[in-house]
């Protein structure tokens, strides 16, 4: 009875198991057979799909998978005819189909595999692929392709970065046309680097050049001799050092100018304003840029000066030689001031030219300080005059002083006065 009970528990698991077995055979077989025939034909799959690293180590563990499965089926049929033979010494008759329990599995190893993947993944660059292969192919750029910000491309460029360092304001470069495309084709040792050490030499600071190149990039493509030629030009007009660096420090596109134009300038300014060579050059070290900007701006406020305004030849050279901003100021706010100081303030034309600097004060701050003290009756300009107030001390002092020792007032009046206004 115990015999019979065995036999039929062993065709049991023969009937349940057999079907498993020649299934998995079967399937391990066919993809064996259908890889190894993708594979013998060189298609395009494998070339592909599998040139790369990772695709080639997932193909290599998916045939060491196959192997393996074959490797333990044919391990265990081994067992099993192993075991028909001893049951049937001991009388009990096992079928083909009596499954034995797989307790050991064979190992395999990858270098037991016998298709060597790697030599038959190789291919010629020449060869061609399809349109989709290519598509498929992803080659990381070292830069971004196309960008609307410079901040884009500051980590993956050394030019930007050490731009930054010096404090370059790229923000303001990326707005203007082609600026950005310029610095990116720039190389620092070779193109930024030398000019760089120019300034340096001339004797510019450090801190400056950030300043600099943000208003004028173009200085890093400049030749080197014609920048040294220009600084040698502004020396033998009697320029010390001192001066050249300070002119070149406010004034950034003062060395993209040659040395023609350089000295066009200057005779203009000269015969213009008729003044001594001595008188030309300290305009030009305090206001530099009168060398850089365009000249329409310069002979508009003269041509205003003398015929609107009605000052005399040498009353302008005078207000020129003190404050050359004149020739460069916005001649609407030039006029309102103008208006203002002579026709409602009643100031003749001899000493706002001995006073320039009130041209060059805020309209409101000239308006708010004669009113109150026209409010307070002390609005008196004319020096014949008792309690004369110059307009020199009516503009330039600040607030708590103009209270406390022109107007005679607190601060809190003048405040309380503009409230009104």
């Amino acid at each position: 009875m115990a015999l019979s009970c065995a036999q039929l528990c062993l065709r049991c698991r023969s009937l349940l198991c057999s079907k498993t077995v020649v299934v998995t055979w079967q399937h391990s077989t066919q993809v064996w057979h259908c890889d190894t025939v993708k594979i013998l034909n060189a298609s395009s799959f494998i070339r592909g799909n599998y040139t790369t690293s990772w695709a080639r180590q997932k193909w290599k563990h998916q045939m060491f998978c196959y192997s393996d499965i074959a490797t333990k089926h044919l391990a265990a049929d081994t067992k099993q005819d192993k075991y028909r033979e001893q049951l049937s010494k001991t009388g009990v008759v096992a079928s083909k189909n009596t499954l034995l329990p797989i307790r050991e599995a064979v190992p395999v190893t990858e270098s037991q595999v016998s298709l060597d993947l790697d030599a038959v993944a190789e291919f010629s660059a020449l060869e061609e692929i399809s349109d989709k292969e290519a598509v498929s192919i992803c080659v990381p750029t070292a830069m971004p392709p196309a960008s609307i910000s410079l901040r884009d491309y500051v980590d993956k460029s050394e030019m930007l970065s050490k731009l930054v360092q010096l404090g370059v304001n790229l923000w303001k470069l990326e707005q203007r046309p082609n600026v950005g495309s310029m610095l990116l084709r720039l190389d620092f040792n070779t193109d930024v680097a030398p000019r760089l050490l120019f300034l340096k030499e001339i004797g510019v600071e450090d801190s400056h050049f950030g300043y600099i190149i943000t208003h004028n990039p173009f200085i890093l493509t400049e030749n080197l001799d014609n920048l040294h030629a220009r600084v040698n030009y502004l020396k033998s007009k009697k320029f010390s050092s001192e001066t050249v660096a300070s002119m070149v420090s406010r004034a950034p596109y003062l060395l993209n100018f040659n040395v023609k134009r350089l000295d066009n300038r200057l005779g203009f300014y000269q015969k213009q304003l008729s003044i001594s060579v001595s008188h030309t050059r300290n305009i030009v070290a305090r206001l530099p840029r009168l060398l850089c900007g365009s000249l329409e701006p310069v002979k508009e406020n003269l041509k205003v000066c003398e015929i609107e305004f009605g000052f005399k030849k040498n009353e302008i050279q005078h207000i020129v030689i003190a404050v050359p901003k004149v020739l460069t100021a916005n001649k609407r706010k030039l006029t309102q001031i103008f208006d203002f100081i002579h026709n409602t303030m009643k100031v003749p034309h001899h000493l706002i030219a001995k006073f320039p600097q009130v041209l060059n004060t805020k309209y409101l701050r000239v308006r708010e300080r004669h009113l109150f003290l026209e409010y307070l009756g002390k609005a008196q300009y004319d020096s014949t005059l008792p309690n004369y107030i110059s307009l020199d001390r009516l503009v330039s002092l600040p607030d708590e002083t103009f209270c406390t020792q022109v107007a005679l007032a607190t601060v809190e009046d003048f405040y309380l006065f503009q409230k009104t206004l």
